[in-house]
């Protein structure tokens, strides 16, 4: 009933609390169960992670504390307690041979399809699933372990609008009655049809489905269905629509809701007031979208680093085993060998040396694994330089120390020129091809103590410490005339592209970086709109300034 009607599944929940004074206690678990399961459908996953707890280590009941577990799982991955959700998998694929109940079986199985294929484990969550359509109790139906399936294959880049797998999830969900699992397949193929710029096939989709969705009442397909809409709307030219399906989106998002979706609406509005020039509002929602796609870029990182450390965890586990193993085997041994005592300790000390060799190299491996995790996490995974966090942290630290010495320092926003066109047109490998010469070109020109970082998207950001303004300038001028001069082959011919630049400088700024971030930008902006392809500083002297630049260069 959860899944067929949602609105008679809370009415039949609230009667059921209207009565719970004549549950017995197994009864009361069972209603605890569904009220954490409604709280997640609601979207309050902090509520619904406490109440699945609650039963998991006080119900007693071996096939309710199965159930919990399983969807205790997924709550840990939305409420991004990434090492704990691992964990738990690892912990729950163990114990799949030992489960006897078939519900509980299922419902483990396609929780850990779904877990794995949030941690872009393509493979592994399409054999959770098909194992899942293998396993199926009776009262439910191949709906979800087919949705399973087509999801993983679209997160792993596998599908396309054409491909069978949605269509054959849609008709199985469709038919057992589950209005969730199939509004969730027909959103996948919204973003497919939008991603391939086909805006009106979704926005004929999505009025499709939106009574559906109304009827589920499921929070994350209600704010998704609309944010979908405004992208398509978007692409169509409609920006009314698009803006109006955004704010919409915005009002029923939870305060507390960070998400991929929450983060492209606020891309969305950035779009339309920056094409309709309206440069406050505009920077304001860029502002939003930076910070949400920073902690996208940031939760990405977190969740492979914490699927990495959970295989590291059961490989020491697996290394105690074994070390436990060996030494139980070389007692047996001296135990055998009573009478060669001289023989028993040359064998013993080469074992025993033999373990500790291998110890040490599997302790010197995970080291080293650990390093270069941590090293990772603070590079942006496409260009190989600061990610946005670890930039913004440095520059902070630089700067405390320019002040105490009176050094001054100045930096630089970039802003690649109609880099959506690149994307558009030449598609998303040749703009990161165009990413990545951008990043060399700036490292050549660029002084080794100077700080380099990606914002985001086509966004960079330089620190130039123990630079006047004058310097900066010449610096970023150097670079905006080496991206102009430079070519990058396609198929048929070759594609040029610039970068506008906004500088601010501490003499006029101050060391505050926030500061000095809001100054460098609002010259980006001044730069995008008096023609981009040039350098523009803050500060009450920049006409001067840029006057004296542009002459000693000509010169």
């Amino acid at each position: 009933m959860r899944l067929k009607d949602h609105s008679r599944f809370v009415q039949m929940l609230e009667q059921i609390h209207q009565e719970s004074s004549s549950l017995s206690e197994s009864e009361q678990w069972h209603l605890r169960y569904l009220d954490a399961w409604e709280a997640q459908s609601d979207g309050n996953y902090a509520q619904s992670e406490l109440q699945f707890r609650q039963v998991i280590d006080h119900s007693g009941d071996p096939e309710l504390i199965g159930k919990a577990s399983a969807r205790l799982l997924k709550i840990l991955s939305l409420n991004r307690h990434y090492d704990e959700a691992f964990v738990l998998a690892n912990h729950l694929a163990s114990t799949l041979p030992q489960v006897k109940d078939a519900q509980v079986r299922f419902d483990l199985l396609t929780e850990l399809s779904e877990m794995l294929d949030f941690a872009d484990q393509t493979d592994l969550a399409l054999q959770y699933a098909r194992m899942a359509e293998d396993a199926i109790p009776p009262g439910e139906t191949s709906c979800f372990p087919l949705m399973l399936q087509a999801a993983a294959l679209y997160n792993g880049k596998r599908l396309t609008s054409a491909s069978p797998e949605p269509r054959q999830a849609i008709d199985a969900c469709t038919t057992a009655g589950d209005l969730v699992s199939a509004n969730a397949i027909w959103l996948v193929l919204g973003s497919m049809y939008i991603d391939g710029n086909q805006p009106l096939k979704a926005l004929d989709l999505l009025d499709q489905i939106g009574p559906s969705i109304r009827t589920a009442g499921y929070y994350p397909h209600l704010l998704s269905s609309q944010v979908e809409r405004a992208q398509a709307y978007l692409k169509s030219g409609n920006d009314d629509e698009a803006k109006k399906a955004a704010l919409a989106a915005l009002a029923i998002s939870h305060p507390d809701d960070t998400g991929d979706w929450v983060m492209t609406d606020y891309q969305v509005l950035y779009q339309i007031e920056k094409k309709q020039r309206h440069d406050a509002a505009a920077l304001a929602y860029h502002e939003r979208f930076s910070t949400l796609e920073k902690n996208h870029l940031d939760d990405v990182h977190a969740r492979a680093l914490a699927y990495d450390m959970a295989e590291q965890h059961l490989l020491v586990q697996k290394m105690q085993t074994e070390g436990l193993s060996k030494q139980n085997s070389i007692l047996k041994l001296q135990q055998a060998l009573t009478g060669k005592a001289v023989e028993t300790s040359r064998l013993y000390i080469a074992l025993l040396l033999l373990m500790l060799v291998s110890v040490v190299f599997w302790l010197f491996r995970l080291k080293r694994s650990q390093l270069r995790f941590k090293e990772l996490s603070s590079l942006d995974g496409l260009t190989g330089i600061f990610n946005y966090q670890h930039f913004i942290s440095e520059a902070s630290r630089t700067l405390q120390i320019l002040e105490k010495r009176r050094s001054t320092a100045c930096v630089i926003a970039i802003d690649l020129d109609h880099f959506k066109q690149i994307n558009d047109t030449y598609g998303h490998a040749l703009g990161d091809t165009v990413l990545k010469r951008t990043v060399a070109i700036c490292r050549h020109q660029l002084r080794p103590d100077d700080l380099f970082g990606r914002l985001g998207g086509e966004e960079f950001c330089v620190l130039l410490s123990g630079c006047h303004r004058n310097q900066g300038m010449a610096i970023a001028d150097c670079i905006r005339k080496a991206l102009a001069a430079t070519l990058v082959d396609v198929e048929g011919g070759v594609v040029s592209f610039s970068a506008s630049f906004g500088l601010a400088c501490t003499d006029t700024s101050g060391y505050e970086l926030q500061r000095l971030c809001k100054d460098a930008d609002a010259a980006l902006y001044k730069a995008k709109r008096t023609g981009r392809n040039q350098v523009v500083a803050s500060g009450e002297h920049i006409d001067q300034v840029q006057a004296q630049h542009a002459e000693k260069w000509a010169s």
